[in-house]
């Protein structure tokens, strides 16, 4: 059986309708379940994009109804936001289905992408060592990592999981930051290369409200990895600014081409591999060196331009 399909939609009908558009291409789709969580909106003013949003799901859920198993749709009847959403939602379908694959409303995917995840799934389903299947790469350049590899963490842009690695799943800032040491954080922020343990900080304050950084930080606490592709199965289609948690600088992480290849072939081993872990570092201390170059060049361009601002004359 295939792992369930469950994808998590809010108030962008546009991008769901790529999202879902994407997924029908997959061949296996017709052997897939689908199910659909449509959150409420939080406030007047998001009412009507969730309304439209769930028109649509109902008009695809009409027209498509054999290009998949089946489809299902669960409208929330009050807002839970995202986080919540996904916790409910992942954890309400691995229990019945044992193992998942999970999307967002902004994750578009390969044509490839279920014939990777459901094969991936299956083949580490009985290893422990393996915590999830990640369809995300950042743009890294693939050579030297085969088709797939192993690296530290699970990834949100697309991912799967089991069971019995989700039931230790627990979104408690306070357990973290008590059981973490200042080395485990180091190791997590990949050699303060990428500042992941912030946003633990962050939940703990109550400033923002997000699920995968426990579960990336679990995964490291269990030792265990994740399938990765070296060429990413999915692009990010709501780098645009209509996310919460998504920003158009975080453009830098989307890949620039989606990856078309399968079958593929696994590594011999389950161990994260020093090349990888090198383009990894590259990639993030390129993300630091950009961002500071277009912090300087704003600075500039402000500068300049109040030097060459006409004054007015005191007499005046």
């Amino acid at each position: 059986m295939l792992a369930p399909i469950v994808l998590f939609t809010y108030n962008r009908p546009k991008h769901t309708a790529k999202v879902l558009q994407s997924l029908k291409q997959n061949a296996l789709s017709k052997q897939s379940m689908l199910f659909i969580y449509s959150d409420a909106p939080k406030n007047h003013k998001d009412r009507h994009k969730v309304l439209r949003t769930r028109q649509y799901l109902k008009a695809f859920q009409k027209r498509y109804k054999d290009s998949f198993q089946d489809i299902k749709i669960i409208e929330r009847e009050y807002n839970l936001g995202l986080a919540e959403s996904i916790i409910d939602g992942v954890t309400h379908i691995i229990n019945n289905y044992k193992k998942i694959i999970v999307l967002e409303d902004d994750i578009l995917v390969s044509p490839v992408f279920l014939n990777y995840m459901n094969d991936a799934l299956s083949r580490y389903e009985n290893n422990k060592n393996v915590w999830a299947i990640n369809a995300y790469t950042p743009p890294i350049n693939p050579s030297g990592l085969g088709d797939c590899f192993f690296w530290y963490f699970p990834d949100p842009w697309g991912w799967g999981t089991w069971s019995d690695r989700w039931q230790y799943f627990r979104r408690d800032a306070d357990y973290f930051i008590q059981s973490f040491s200042k080395q485990e954080i180091f190791e997590i922020n990949l050699k303060n290369s990428y500042n992941a343990w912030q946003q633990i900080l962050l939940n703990k304050k109550g400033k923002i409200k997000t699920w995968a950084i426990f579960f990336y930080c679990l995964a490291y606490k269990h030792k265990a990895l994740s399938l990765t592709p070296s060429v990413s199965y999915i692009q990010q289609i709501g780098l645009d600014g209509s996310g919460i948690h998504c920003s158009p600088f975080e453009k830098v992480f989307n890949p620039k081409t989606i990856n078309m290849k399968f079958p593929i072939s696994y590594p011999s081993e389950i161990r994260v591999l020093d090349i990888a872990i090198q383009k990894y570092y590259k990639f993030f201390k390129s993300i630091k060196i950009s961002f500071l170059a277009r912090v300087k060049r704003k600075i500039q361009t402000i500068y300049k331009r109040f030097k060459t601002q006409t004054l007015p004359h005191p007499k005046n």
